[in-house]
């Protein structure tokens, strides 16, 4: 198989990589990509058609082959190559993250260090890619079920967490055989761009790996709805994986969806106060609130809410807000300037239901320029409010008052979404019935995310299919095949065959 050629970008202009070469669009039509912090464009990429795209899968399905038949340790040797060349160019890869995306610098870094680990942590299932052997029920025989790659990939990432969400797609699709076409967001393509860089310069070779930039409705559809694309892997919201199950309905790939989400915080009159308000910071205020485990709505112990919330609006109100580049930072701005008028308009619903905002609700007075929004928690909300039932994605938050733990489970599973929780309680009792209550994928007790590699992250009810991460991450990457296998010197069908002669 031929190595892939090295990256072409000319000045701001970056190409697509489709079976080995940087290409442009056809049409020589662009997308400008705009740092969220200045709102100046800083590169622009192509814009493909929906035959490139098709040629990106059909360069996949010719290169699957080859690849399937590397051993798995040569496969794994690419992979760790991969990461280490992604953490030589970290602060590099960093910068580019946040200037197109807009999270902290402090951030960005710890995301590059997850994109790295994705790829050394599944190269080493090179020899753990396990199926089964089993005994027949006739003599002489065994039942062999197989793991087997599933052929041709597509990978649909968000904007969100673009590099180490790529990453944690592209290293099991690989490791198990599969070849893969991956879209990027278009808000922030170049951290898909430009780890796939570094993946050529590993030396993988031409079609293994693909990269299509462009529109939903001509790269997504034409990746969902193509014949030779055996699986579907995306993050996006749930509203996109409906699509996606629609579209995709003809031809019926597997599919692995992680999709929206509405964390309960749960913290308990147990708790450590002090630790508990540290972690509700991180745990909404993290990437401006734009993370799919984030927490979304807050339950209080009626017994410690004059104690817990004044603590928390008080570190709220410390956090920094600027220029993501700068190391004193704390709060970016939000991606695009619409995602900010949804989470205003979240705000603008609050006041007119009488909602109390404590602080917030409105852009900065300082950065004026960027897609700012000012940490904002709102009390006095009702349950059945937008605010509780509806995904934010911003750095906004309801906080509840309860007056029982039970009623506080009550409430976090009273949503449609099922992807992450949190609960602060140092009685073992309710840590128990919370891991056993709470219908989440997700829950962390006495702590906050990121997810580690070897969890499951996956969803409930409306989250999701499928799983990301750990060897059940590994395995959606993978197809059953059962072989029974007959070794009997001289074979019969006595046992089973009905006729004579």
């Amino acid at each position: 198989m031929a190595r892939a050629k090295p990256a072409q970008v000319s000045g701001n202009r970056y190409q697509m990589f489709i079976n080995g070469d940087w290409v442009d669009s056809e049409s020589e039509e662009k997308i400008n990509i705009v740092n969220p912090a200045t709102e100046k464009v800083i590169a622009s990429v192509p814009k493909a058609s929906r035959e490139q795209t098709k040629s990106a899968l059909e360069a996949a399905e010719e290169a699957q082959p080859e690849w399937e038949d590397l051993a798995p340790v040569r496969r794994a040797s690419f992979l760790h190559q991969t990461a280490q060349l992604i953490r030589r160019d970290k602060e590099r890869l960093a910068r580019i993250l946040t200037s197109e995306q807009g999270k902290p610098l402090f951030e960005a870094r710890g995301e590059i260090d997850g994109a790295a680990s994705n790829f050394d942590y599944y190269a080493e299932f090179a020899r753990r890619i396990e199926g089964d052997l089993l005994p027949s029920e006739n003599p002489r025989q065994s039942i062999m079920i197989l793991k087997l790659p599933i052929g041709v990939v597509a990978s649909i990432t968000p904007w969100n967490f673009p590099s180490a969400t790529v990453a944690r797609k592209l290293a099991p699709a690989l490791i198990t055989g599969n070849t893969v076409v991956t879209k990027p967001s278009s808000n922030t393509p170049l951290s898909t761009l430009e780890m796939v860089r570094l993946m050529g310069e590993a030396g993988f070779p031409e079609g293994v790996v693909n990269v299509v930039t462009g529109s939903g409705s001509d790269v997504g559809d034409e990746l969902v709805t193509n014949r030779i694309t055996g699986l579907v892997t995306m993050t996006g919201s749930t509203d996109a994986g409906r699509t996606i199950m629609q579209h995709a309905s003809n031809h019926l790939p597997k599919l692995v969806l992680e999709l929206g989400g509405k964390a309960p915080f749960i913290v308990w009159h147990d708790a450590d106060i002090a630790w508990a308000v540290k972690c509700a910071i991180w745990a909404r205020f993290w990437n401006c609130g734009q993370t799919c485990i984030c927490s979304e709505r807050m339950y209080v112990d009626e017994k410690i809410k004059d104690k817990f919330v004044p603590a928390f609006v008080r570190m709220a109100k410390d956090l920094k807000i600027g220029n993501p580049l700068e190391s004193d930072t704390d709060l970016g701005p939000m991606v695009s300037k619409e995602e900010r008028e949804t989470s205003m308009s979240f705000v603008r619903k609050a006041r007119q239901e009488g909602d109390k905002i404590i602080i917030g609700g409105d852009r900065p007075q300082s950065p004026d320029e960027g897609w700012f929004f000012e940490p904002t928690i709102i009390e006095d909300v009702k349950q059945k409010s937008p605010l509780v039932q509806d995904e934010i994605f911003g750095p906004v938050v309801p906080i509840l008052e309860v007056d029982s733990f039970d009623k506080a489970i009550e409430y976090a599973n009273d949503s449609k979404y099922g992807l992450a929780s949190y609960v602060f309680t140092k009685d073992s009792t309710r840590v128990l019935k919370a891991m056993n209550q709470i219908k989440f994928g997700e829950s962390y007790i006495n702590q906050v995310g990121p997810e580690q590699l070897q969890g499951a992250h996956t969803g409930y009810r409306q989250s999701g299919l499928g799983a990301e991460g750990s060897r059940y991450g590994l395995e959606c990457y993978t197809q059953l095949k059962t072989c029974y296998v007959d070794w009997n010197d001289k074979p019969s069908l006595s046992y089973l065959f009905p006729y004579k002669g």
